[in-house]
């Protein structure tokens, strides 16, 4: 099977920076969003794809109104649900629930929060849906890190490992099939 070209942008920095923002919606700043559409000025893709959640979704509407290309909003690619932890900045989440998630986040997801596992699982179905074009996802750090997990078999520590500032560029080459595998093409920050 051919390859496919998927760049991955992580949203612009948001209002309220140092959440732990999973499902929460915030609006990116201006300047997040400025931000995103200079990382993919110079990109060729045909199609533009993004969470649902507004700090997402205000950077692909921009990017693809300077592209002249529709965006497609998908929730699989929203940030892992950090249930109880929602909205709460980390230095108020209990150190030792924090330490175990971080070590084990299958065995110690966030209470009421989504597994490590199902969020890998969730992000590799909407990779799997992607259109055989270039494409550019506007996402977020941990679904990024999710997909890395899935087409490069790295484990939650790898692919936790890379560091994704807000508004970086992720590059990958996929070689999709029924057990797809990846190449890391180029990371910008």
């Amino acid at each position: 099977m051919n390859e496919q070209i998927i760049h991955l942008l992580r949203h612009g920095a948001p209002e309220r920076p140092g959440l732990l923002m999973g499902r929460t919606d915030g609006a990116p700043t201006p300047g997040g969003i400025a931000g995103c559409v200079r990382q993919a000025e110079s990109l060729e893709f045909s199609a533009i794809v993004s969470s649902d959640l507004r700090r997402c979704a205000l950077a692909a509407s921009a990017i693809g109104g300077r592209k002249g290309l529709p965006v497609t909003i998908d929730p699989r690619w929203r940030e892992l649900d950090f249930g109880d932890w929602e909205g709460l900045p980390v230095s108020s989440v209990d150190a030792g629930l924090l330490a175990g998630f971080w070590d084990e986040p299958d065995c110690n997801p966030p209470p009421n929060g989504e597994r490590w596992s199902a969020l890998v699982a969730r992000i590799a179905a909407a990779g799997s849906a992607l259109a055989q074009s270039p494409s550019l996802i506007v996402t977020h750090a941990g679904a990024m890190r999710a997909l890395l997990a899935h087409l490069c078999g790295f484990d939650h520590r790898q692919a936790w490992a890379f560091d994704i500032p807000y508004g970086a560029l992720l590059s990958l080459k996929v070689w999709p099939g029924d057990q797809p595998s990846a190449q890391i093409i180029g990371l910008r920050t």
